[in-house]
């Protein structure tokens, strides 16, 4: 068996990881890089070698820096299956055909206010590619067995993170590797703990707070503070969220801080119609979070809904307290950079970063005290207060990826440490190292190593 990173190496985006076993490719996730540009234009790239090698895709879970570039892969003629849980697959025929809308916005709107060095701009894929690819979709329970090509056994489990986030053990005669994918924290608001880690010869494990530990604090007292004291002057809180898993983490604790008066009855928006179809997914897939049924109603009654691009453009003219919760987490694209742009230049505003930031990003910018930001090439000023609320992060941090790692039934031969900046995948390698005594490589771009 072997292993090439084509993605995630260096950098917490653009998970790609390709297994070839007997002459033939699966390729386990997926991804879109984003962030830095240098690593945006790898999307662009052609991929290392033709689709229709691949025979198959496996996917750990729905994000687009794990799923995004498979309208792509499709486009570009891969016709395999894509293995995927039952609630990936529900939110990926939400995300996919989304990104490939957000693209073509994107470059409709560059095209018309012509800031794009490229005449004309297009986009990576379409809406129309996102939704041919989900009819390769061939969806696998948790804990049941699959071949994604003959001689190669698949199975999955509960990695937490999101909705049908899963690790995937991967064995063969003469080997297996575990890949992580994106581990969800042990006490995390909504999603239930990753499980144990299954035995393998080899861990891919994520890496993107290697070097950190999440801040103690109580997030729904954090919350409630920063919308009271942007309440009391009069402003607007723009919250940056990730449709699938943030938004539905802030919209359940808005409702309860208002139900315990702990803030006032303002209203609250949610700017993303794909995240009010996100919620909607938590009813179908009850036995993946703590959620109750009246819980789950609760959260997508907390918000109102803003569906047309004209109701969108009208929260911008906001001079009342209230929240607006919008796509994209990471303040990279979508209705939000719009939001951005009419209330960072207002002091009596608050930006609410609720999720991890990639470098390069404009969540990044903002979260390291940029003064301004570039949004649809203007200098935006930020007068805006920025609050960064770490706790409510899906990822688990330090500890509990060296606790994960630790319930390894028997010592990996190796373990690879991916999806993380560079700092944070060597100080968790120092780490494993130092606590265990195993082997532990931070594998680099297009690396290959033998399995």
């Amino acid at each position: 068996m072997r292993l090439t990173f084509m993605g995630a190496a260096g950098t917490v985006t653009g998970s790609k990881y390709l297994l070839e076993h007997e002459g033939r490719r699966v390729l386990v996730d997926c991804g879109l890089f984003q962030g830095l540009k240098q690593l945006r234009l790898r999307n662009w790239e052609p991929f290392p070698l033709p689709a229709r090698q691949i025979d198959a895709v496996v996917l750990t879970h729905a994000h687009i820096d794990h799923s995004g570039y498979l309208p792509g892969l499709a486009k570009q003629g891969f016709r395999g299956p894509v293995f995927a849980t039952e609630a990936t697959r529900d939110l990926c025929a939400l995300l996919l055909p989304d990104s490939g809308h957000l693209q073509e916005e994107d470059a409709l709107y560059a095209n018309r206010h012509g800031f794009s060095k490229h005449h004309p701009a297009l986009p990576l894929y379409t809406e129309e590619d996102g939704r041919r690819a989900l009819k390769l979709f061939k969806p696998r329970g948790l804990g049941v067995s699959f071949e994604p090509i003959p001689g190669v056994r698949m199975r999955y489990s509960r990695a937490g993170h999101i909705l049908g986030a899963a690790s995937v053990h991967v064995s063969w005669d003469g080997g297996s590797v575990l890949f992580s994918g994106d581990l969800g924290r042990d006490h995390d608001i909504l999603m239930l703990p990753p499980e144990p880690p299954p035995a393998a010869d080899h861990v891919v494990m994520e890496s993107t707070y290697g070097d950190r530990s999440h801040e103690q604090e109580d997030p729904a007292m954090l919350l409630a503070e920063t919308v009271n004291r942007t309440a009391a002057r009069g402003g607007v809180v723009v919250v940056p969220a990730f449709a699938v898993g943030r938004a539905q983490s802030l919209l359940y604790l808005l409702g309860r801080l208002k139900d315990e008066r702990r803030i006032p009855d303002l209203p609250v928006f949610l700017n993303s119609p794909m995240a009010a179809d996100v919620t909607e997914i938590y009813h179908r897939h009850g036995g993946e979070h703590r959620l109750s049924p009246q819980q789950c109603r609760h959260m997508c009654d907390t918000a109102r809904v803003v569906n047309t691009v004209e109701e969108s453009r009208k929260l911008n003219e906001l001079r009342y307290p209230a929240v607006i919760v919008s796509a994209s987490g990471m303040a990279t694209g979508g209705r939000v950079i719009h939001h951005l742009k009419a209330f960072a230049p207002d002091h009596r505003n608050t930006i609410l970063l609720a999720g991890y930031q990639a470098a390069g990003t404009r969540g990044a910018a903002l979260a390291g005290g940029a003064r301004e930001v570039k949004i649809h090439g203007e200098h935006v000023p930020v007068r805006a207060d920025v609050v960064s609320l770490g706790s409510l992060s899906a990822h688990a941090d330090r500890g509990e990826l060296l606790a994960w790692i630790g319930k390894l039934a028997r010592p990996p031969r190796r373990v690879f440490l991916t999806h993380g900046e560079p700092a944070a995948a060597d100080s968790l390698r120092q780490a494993i190292e130092e606590r265990h005594h195993w082997p532990c490589t931070v594998p680099e771009h297009q690396q290959q190593v033998g399995l």
